[in-house]
């Protein structure tokens, strides 16, 4: 069997079930462990079947130590484990939403401070990091600044999470917003919400073109 590991719970595990069944016709097991820990902790008790091969979403940011330290751990076991364990090449789930070249467009987000400052993070995006010696705008400097406890991942979570405020389109949730997955425009919704503008309104459509973006296909490519 095909085990498809994750961090994440909520928006972020749907995400990857979304894609087992678009993608990859239901072919894998999609499990969350619901942390990089427990991604540890599973794969030191696995059984040693064979056939079985597991990919592993592990959020991997080279700014944070403690990850840098569970992601060391991680590698070790995955050179041992003689090709049944493959470490998916990724930064967070929400990376994957933030640097999806439709998502302004789809969530009709007004905010224009913060996607200039989407758009300078994203070309800063350098070995798992923010690279800020690439970023000159002061005020992008100013909003990284803003962080108590500053990493790569927190960045992307706060950005993405003020892109996708409306709740039709949010990540935050125990799924994802449901305009990225059913078929639907908000701005037919009874409470008039801004909507932006999907070229298509099919759940699946959108999906699949979320799907077959190039933040999600260098991730996927390795399956």
């Amino acid at each position: 069997m095909k085990f498809l590991w994750t961090e994440d719970t909520g928006a972020g595990l749907h995400f990857w079930k979304l894609v087992n069944q678009l993608f990859f016709d239901n072919r894998f097991v999609i499990e969350s462990k619901e942390s990089n820990q427990g991604i540890l902790d599973a794969l030191s008790d696995l059984e040693n079947k064979a056939d079985d091969k597991y990919y592993i979403a592990f959020d991997y940011v080279v700014d944070n130590q403690d990850i840098r330290n569970k992601h060391r751990m991680l590698k070790s076991i995955a050179e041992k484990s003689e090709g049944k364990v493959i470490i998916l090449d990724m930064i967070c789930f929400e990376y994957l939403i933030l640097a999806f070249e439709k998502l302004v467009e789809w969530t009709g987000t007004s905010k224009t401070d913060k996607i200039k400052i989407r758009e300078k993070v994203l070309s800063a995006i350098e070995n798992h990091r923010i690279n800020l010696a690439k970023i000159d705008d002061e005020k992008t400097l100013q909003y990284l600044a803003g962080f108590k406890r500053y990493s790569t991942e927190r960045v992307m979570k706060s950005l993405v999470s003020e892109l996708t405020e409306n709740e039709k389109w949010s990540i935050k949730g125990s799924l994802m917003g449901e305009c990225w997955y059913n078929d639907c425009c908000i701005s037919e919704h009874p409470d008039n919400l801004r909507c932006g503008n999907p070229e298509v309104e099919g759940g699946s459509e959108k999906m699949r073109i979320l799907i077959q973006s190039e933040s999600v296909q260098k991730v996927l490519n390795q399956i």
